[in-house]
């Protein structure tokens, strides 16, 4: 095979891989601008064996898609100055949630500055960034992001910044004060690391951002994980929670749940209309088709993967809590004592149920979604082989991540869309589920064949 081909000969080979597909905008600065991705054919199902189940974590497992939002409109205010609802309302719904959510954190970001290039004030700017970069160095918990932040400074010539942080003691309780406005030390870092007032680039402004969100969101997540009160953001709901219906999902694709599925429609129906805003109307001639589908997951347990465009340390703590909550939730399901035993034993911990738990972590900023990479590195931990991607379902919330699952050679590909989503365009979805995972179950019998 030749490695080399002219356009021509090129064009003609990539129009047999397939009869769609995706138009694939890369970070800036990432060569080539636009990579033009085959996409397998749509499967819309059911289908006669489920082998495997690969869904995305924010927005479609957990409800963590809000915790980002909020960490976005956080980076924005910081480097405009804007502060509070009077001087901006915030992020626009309509307008800007169709870009900031299922995309690389990159490319959220460069949609923000660019989108809000001038209402940034430069000096607001660095300020920011520098506080976000010493928080990492000081009080930060994952090494992969504080390397980051680390080689950020070094490329802004920040390096005065990284001396005075090897200077302090973690505990110091003077940590914090020095970035009281009008504070000398804080004046003498930003002059050090910012002489002459030098404008940044794009890529430089993006990277600083980048920095800003993640101190945000990571300073919420460290004080979930130690089950503290988050700083300055309401917490009279719970921050993190499961997305309806995922529990008995979960149970029932592993096998877990059997005749006794019928006993939770009761909990299937209150997630249906809970995400669809709809009331349930079928009637009891889908039970036979359920019980079926929920014995034949009792002999063929599917394998699953989480997916994610998160870094492993954000999403163990995001899945640890949301597992906390299941099992918690269990306790309140009508089931056998038996059943409900192992249900409860297997939602002690995440890693009992998911077979691969894929994040950011294991490929780079640039490859997340809509690239199918992450998806195509489940397929590969869950053994699955290319002949059989037609027995695998893939969930997803956004239209990056539809993409991603389809361009990974999952064809049938099920949106479950909420709130903040819904102004994606969902078409690289088989199926558009606005009641989430219990429509799922509850209308399409998980995609499997019944009856016969």
């Amino acid at each position: 095979m030749k490695k080399i081909l002219p356009a021509n000969k090129a064009l003609q080979k990539i129009a047999d891989q397939a009869k769609e597909f995706a138009v694939i905008q890369n970070p800036g600065g990432i060569w080539p601008p636009v990579e033009y991705v085959p996409l397998a054919d749509k499967q819309e199902g059911p289908l006669a064996h489920l082998n495997a189940v690969v869904s995305d974590m924010d927005g479609t497992t957990t409800t963590t898609e809000g915790l980002c939002i909020h960490s976005l409109e956080y980076m924005v205010r910081q480097i405009t100055g804007r502060l509070n609802p009077s001087q901006w309302s915030g992020l626009d719904p309509a307008a800007d949630y169709p870009h900031i959510i299922g995309n690389s954190t990159t490319r959220h970001v460069e949609y923000l500055i660019e989108t809000y290039r001038k209402a940034i004030v430069p000096d607001v700017l660095k300020q920011s960034f520098l506080k976000a970069a010493l928080w990492f160095l000081m009080k930060g918990q994952d090494e992969q992001r504080k390397r980051e932040v680390r080689q950020n400074l070094i490329a802004l010539n920040c390096q005065p910044l990284l001396d005075f942080a090897g200077n302090l003691e973690k505990e110091d309780p003077e940590t914090n004060k020095i970035w009281n406005r009008g504070n000398k030390e804080e004046n003498d870092l930003l002059k050090a690391c910012f002489k002459g007032g030098k404008s940044f680039s794009d890529a430089q402004t993006v990277k600083m951002a980048v920095d800003i969100y993640y101190q945000r969101y990571h300073e919420i997540l460290d004080a979930i994980d130690r089950h503290e009160t988050v700083p300055a953001l309401d917490s009279s709901k719970p921050l993190i929670e499961p997305m309806p219906g995922i529990g008995i999902y979960l149970a029932l694709i592993k096998g877990l749940l059997g005749d006794e599925i019928e006993k939770l429609v009761p909990e299937l129906k209150k997630g249906y209309e809970e995400k669809s805003g709809i009331f349930w109307k079928e009637g009891k001639d889908m039970m036979p088709g359920l019980i079926q589908v929920s014995r034949y997951f009792e002999k063929n347990p599917a394998k699953i993967a989480i997916v994610t465009s998160s870094i492993f340390y954000e999403a163990r703590i995001v899945m640890t809590r949301v597992f906390e909550m299941l099992k918690r939730d269990t306790e309140t399901w009508p089931l056998s004592e038996a059943r409900k035993s192992r249900v409860e034993k297997s939602f002690s911990a995440y890693e009992n149920v998911y077979d691969a738990f894929v994040t950011a972590s294991d490929s780079n900023e640039i490859r997340l979604k809509p690239h199918r990479d992450l998806y195509s590195i489940a397929l590969y931990q869950l053994g699955i082989p290319k002949e059989d991607y037609d027995t695998v379902i893939g969930f997803e919330d956004s239209e990056s991540g539809t993409l991603a699952i389809r361009a990974a050679g999952i064809g049938l590909c099920c949106a479950v869309p909420f709130h903040e989503t819904s102004g994606h365009d969902l078409s690289a979805a088989s199926h558009i589920l606005q009641g989430g995972i219990p429509e799922a179950i509850l209308k399409y019998h998980s995609f499997l064949k019944t009856g016969a």
